[in-house]
């Protein structure tokens, strides 16, 4: 196999908790993180010559060492005798620097593939474990599906499947550091933690309504006196239709979530006209638990 074509599925968290904070400097969580239908496309192509060649659809994005996907490619090369190199070409859609994991769902997907086109027969357990050295959320994204997320989110648990629904995904034009959102969180005063496993119970009960009543990210009382518009998004989707809407992740994306996609496409329009989001998409959840080959835009 010489040539795959993937897609790397966005998240967003259902739940999000601290804990508290680790010896390491890194915040001990609980997170029930979602996949969803938003997706990068990933395109790899094995070459004669030795390297690492990386490039994408949108020209002013990094494509070089910096680069997760490039990062995921190294590290398997580097650590297995591989014979010519690969070639990366990333269509990004997934908005960065989003809180959607877009950089660890790409370098999850090239972890994958190269797995998969060099013939190294890793698990995706043993995947998992060369995937946290990139980035917490990258065993997750190797996963997918309705997960719970333990330790630095490196510890995966595989939960019911979270009920279907259509979801808007809203981005402002902000970027948000999420090291700078933890650096800003005290974890020892959080006056409200979301109930896991009361979400987890909710996922076991199928019902779409208790999962909504369920959501809560504590990120939300650091990001959203940074960034104001995060819970101007929040309302707007609320007051034209949504059962529940909560910012993922470190932020600065909103997810609202629908009973239909009639509702939801009407709240879509209505949020487009407001112009507080840059970047807005109608999508929905997502359970497949393989990556989908042949699949790229």
């Amino acid at each position: 196999m010489d040539y795959m074509r993937l897609k790397a599925r966005a998240k967003i968290n259902l739940a999000l908790d601290v804990c508290g904070l680790r010896e390491d400097g890194y915040h001990e969580v609980r997170m029930v993180m979602q996949s969803i239908g938003l997706y990068d496309g990933i395109e790899l192509k094995r070459t004669i010559k030795s390297g690492i060649y990386v490039s994408s659809n949108i020209p002013f994005f990094a494509t070089s060492e910096t680069n997760l996907a490039y990062r995921a490619a190294k590290l398997l090369m580097d650590e297995f005798p591989v014979e010519g190199g690969i070639s990366i070409y990333l269509y990004k859609y997934i908005p960065v620097s989003a809180g959607l994991a877009g950089g660890s769902a790409d370098a999850a997907a090239v972890l994958y593939g190269v797995n998969r086109i060099f013939r190294l027969d890793l698990s995706l357990e043993e995947l998992c474990a060369r995937g946290v050295k990139l980035g917490a959320d990258v065993p997750f994204c190797l996963m997918r599906g309705t997960v719970l997320a333990e330790g630095i989110g490196e510890k995966l648990t595989r939960l019911d499947t979270a009920p279907n629904c259509p979801l808007i995904i809203a981005k402002p034009p902000i970027n948000v550091s999420t090291k700078a959102v933890y650096q800003a969180l005290d974890a020892t005063h959080i006056e409200s933690h979301p109930d896991i496993d009361g979400m987890i119970e909710a996922l076991g009960s199928g019902s779409l309504k208790d999962v909504i009543g369920h959501m809560g990210n504590v990120l939300e009382a650091v990001t959203i006196p940074m960034y104001p518009v995060i819970n101007e998004i929040k309302k707007n989707l609320m007051e034209n239709g949504a059962m529940g809407a909560m910012m993922s992740g470190s932020g600065p994306t909103v997810f609202g979530m629908f009973e239909t996609e009639e509702q939801a496409k009407i709240a879509f329009g209505e949020l487009k006209k407001t112009h507080l989001a840059a970047q807005v998409y109608l999508t929905n959840m997502y359970q497949e638990r393989k990556f989908e080959r042949n699949a790229g835009r």
